[in-house]
């Protein structure tokens, strides 16, 4: 290798210039355009792969032709179609306010949906959502699931919960970098100008309103679930045109707060503001309502896995009644009756499930194909659902960095992604290894587009893209990894775009078919947050239920 004015050539005939050399020296591949290779070779191989990914079973109702010819059937009263949490809490409503004979079926290997976790010898981690605020006193049937599962240990003479200390979020909680800093809290502050510090302050002033807002019925102008939310229409008009739109209009213009709100838009719908209606924009804000004895309103629950935790609590309750691995490819209807044709993956046979009623507490996409037979005109054209990347990283270091220290959420500005996440921030006893997980929404274009780049990605080019955001927040970081799973998420939540959620489709799709096919999944919400699945199972239970 040898050096001419501000070039460096290398003995490979590779010609960069000083900075980048400087990079390469400093174990930063990622960060230099061409430079990948150059550096991998002078450094160790990180170990990882693609995980969890059921999409290849999904896929086959694409085209069912293979499927083998079902071999025996199952009978029962209620069938549930899917594990994620709207699954589960059906099933778990079922079973505590009736006596029904009930069965509930997954096409991945185990339920949980976007609440997915794993474990590794280091930590456990989430594979999804990973947080849950603190609930509103309203969300009855919420604070009694927290309160059954040790989540809140009781109530002090006004009736505010008391929540368990070890899944309250710890202290520090968040922080971002930014100007080359980590500073507390994700709003930008180190370096913003006053003006812009003028606009965050007001745009937060104005949330405070909304939060508090009523309708002209009495209701809160945005709840948790939304469909408790006011039918005024001076609200629900929001929802009609773009968050970006609504910003516009009321002159927010700060490079910083702008940034920030597309953070909030992609960190829980997995889209941008121009993408976001400006009702959902505001009901991020404006919707949590939480109170609590021994935690502030903003306070949130937290666990190594996420709220995998929270799935372990519903099978801790009732693991009986659940078949993994199988998947529904075909509905036949009757007057009296459902048969659902369903693909056991671990045996490569077919089954026939027979029930007096259905919960499909599936996403639309996926109804539109197992529906096609019974209800052909079901649309769902409206739905757009936002794809993602997550990885688990385990580490055993870090390198040195300026301002606060390692939080629980870790946030870097004006990148692609929302951050990550330390997995080991709740445990206890002290590690040097940890595990980060780490979160990429696609938004740079259409759902579509977006997820047919991510699918077309190899394992190594998603590794070079997570590492480039890593090193750009830590020089150098490369050096401490150890190892890196990666779990595409095509279809990760559904993005509620402007006049999804008080628009019809939304509303037509939650209708039951004919009083035996019933619908649970938190895209009937238009926002993809656990309160919201946990209210869609238990309202097609009742409805089951005929309460």
């Amino acid at each position: 290798m040898k050096k001419t004015g501000d070039h460096i050539h290398t003995n490979t005939g590779e010609t960069i210039d000083r900075k980048k050399f400087l990079w390469y020296l400093l174990g930063v591949p990622a960060m230099v355009s061409g430079l990948g290779g150059l550096s991998c070779n002078r450094q160790k191989r990180i170990t990882g792969k693609f995980v969890g990914n059921s999409s290849t079973i999904g896929h086959m109702l694409r085209d069912t032709s293979q499927i083998p010819a079902p071999s025996k059937e199952i009978k029962t009263q209620v069938l549930i179609v899917g594990g994620g949490i709207a699954g589960l809490s059906a099933k778990r409503w079922l079973r505590k306010n009736s006596k029904l004979d009930v069965l509930l079926i997954e096409m991945a290997e185990d339920v949980g949906g976007n609440s997915a976790y794993g474990e590794n010898n280091v930590s456990a981690y989430p594979w999804g959502a990973h947080y849950l605020p603190i609930p509103s006193l309203h969300n009855i049937e919420l604070i009694d699931f927290l309160h059954e599962h040790n989540i809140i240990i009781g109530f002090d003479t006004k009736g505010l919960p008391i929540y368990n200390e070890y899944y309250l979020c710890h202290d520090p909680e968040e922080r971002l970098n930014i100007n080359g800093h980590w500073q507390e809290g994700i709003i930008p502050q180190l370096g913003v100008p006053d003006e812009d510090k003028k606009q965050i302050k007001r745009f937060l002033t104005e949330m405070d309103v909304y939060r508090s807002a009523l309708g002209s019925d009495g209701k809160d102008a945005f709840a948790i679930p939304l469909d408790n939310s006011t039918c005024d229409e001076k609200y629900r008009a929001l929802d009609s045109t773009s968050f970006k739109q609504y910003l516009t209009e009321n002159g927010y213009t700060s490079t910083y707060l702008l940034w920030y709100l597309e953070y909030c838009c992609k960190d829980d719908y997995g889209c941008n503001i121009a993408g976001t209606s400006a009702w959902a924009g505001i009901h991020y804000f404006a919707g949590r309502k939480g109170k609590a004895a021994n935690a502030d309103p903003s306070a949130i629950l937290s666990w190594p896995e996420g709220n995998g935790f929270l799935v372990k609590q519903f099978k801790k309750e009732d693991n009986a009644g659940i078949m993994s691995s199988h998947l529904v490819y075909k509905l036949e209807k009757d007057e009296k009756q459902v048969t659902a044709y369903v693909y056991d993956a671990a045996k490569k046979e077919s089954i026939t499930i027979v029930a007096e009623k259905i919960i499909m507490a599936t996403p639309q996409y996926v109804n539109k194909k197992i529906l096609a037979d019974v209800a052909p005109d079901r649309s769902v054209d409206t739905f757009d659902y936002a794809p993602w990347i997550i990885a688990n990283i385990t580490i055993n270091g870090m390198p040195a960095q300026r301002g606060l220290a390692l939080c629980w959420d870790n946030v870097v500005y004006d990148a692609a992604s929302v951050g990550y996440v330390n997995a080991n921030h709740q445990n206890i006893t002290t590690n040097s290894k940890k595990v980060l997980t780490f979160y990429l929404p696609y938004t740079s274009d259409t759902p579509k587009t977006e997820r047919n780049k991510l699918y077309a990605a190899s394992y190594e080019q998603l590794q070079d893209k997570i590492l480039e955001e890593l090193n750009y927040a830590h020089p150098g970081i490369r050096q401490y990894i150890e190892h890196m799973d990666i779990r595409m998420w095509g279809h990760g939540m559904i993005a509620p775009v402007p006049g999804l959620i008080w628009g019809t489709q939304r509303h037509l799709a939650k209708n039951n078919i004919d009083n035996k096919i019933f619908f649970a999944h938190s895209d009937l919400s238009g926002i993809s947050i656990f309160e919201e699945a946990f209210y869609q199972g238990i309202k097609a239970a009742n409805e089951i239920m005929g309460t």
